[in-house]
């Protein structure tokens, strides 16, 4: 499969599968990361999807992207610039359109899977589009009531599935804020599974493993 040009630079693997439209799975970085990081992840992967990775749009200086900024040194602690993540969560989902055009994917058996900033904007496009995506894999993050579209508990999330992970011991996001994910997600009866490692902020090898086989069932 011949790699395209989309709006946002990429890294691609695509499926096994060439007959019919493959499954999609979307890689989304954290803060000052790039599209390669998650997709170290790619070889290791179910063959029949097409591993999208995908570079956020704001760099920053001196390397790095995100997808909004966040300023530490804010008075009262981090904060998000909301204005920018909203941005970002609608040119996701504009960009979804993108890679289903141009590469054959298809648009029912779309998979998220995030690190840290990107979970929080997984979470962002699959609440309040869920219509877009079927499965959520959450790793180190959280969801941000903030960037969720208004209206998004009318709206239909019955096939929505979610895998949620976190370290017990991150220093970057409090795994209180994790541990908020699935109750949250279970009032609106979406189905989540959710488990901690003895780590920081990062992805164990048992992690991994879990986040593999849950993927593959799906």
């Amino acid at each position: 499969m011949e790699k395209k040009k989309l709006s946002l630079t990429h890294r691609l693997r695509p499926s096994k599968n060439t007959d019919t439209k493959s499954p999609l799975l979307v890689m989304l970085h954290g803060f000052g990361s790039d599209e390669n990081d998650l997709f170290s992840f790619a070889s290791e992967l179910p063959e029949k999807y097409t591993i999208v990775s995908l570079r956020a749009p704001i760099q920053m200086q001196p390397y790095g992207n995100a997808w909004y900024n966040i300023y530490f040194d804010n008075s009262e602690g981090k904060f998000s610039d909301t204005e920018q993540a909203i941005k970002s969560r609608d040119l996701l989902k504009d960009i979804l359109g993108e890679i289903h055009k141009n590469y054959h994917t298809d648009p029912d058996n779309v998979t998220l899977l995030g690190f840290s900033q990107g979970t929080i904007l997984s979470f962002a496009v699959a609440l309040s589009y869920p219509k877009l995506v079927r499965n959520v894999i959450g790793l180190s993050g959280y969801i941000n009531e903030d960037l969720l579209k208004e209206g998004y508990r009318n709206n239909d999330f019955s096939r929505l599935k979610v895998y949620s992970s976190h370290g017990s011991v991150d220093q970057v996001i409090p795994v209180d804020w994790a541990r908020k994910t699935k109750p949250f997600l279970e009032k609106l009866n979406i189905d989540c599974s959710y488990s901690e490692f003895p780590v920081g902020h990062g992805v164990a090898p048992q992690n991994f493993q879990e986040l593999k086989d849950w993927l593959e069932k799906r």
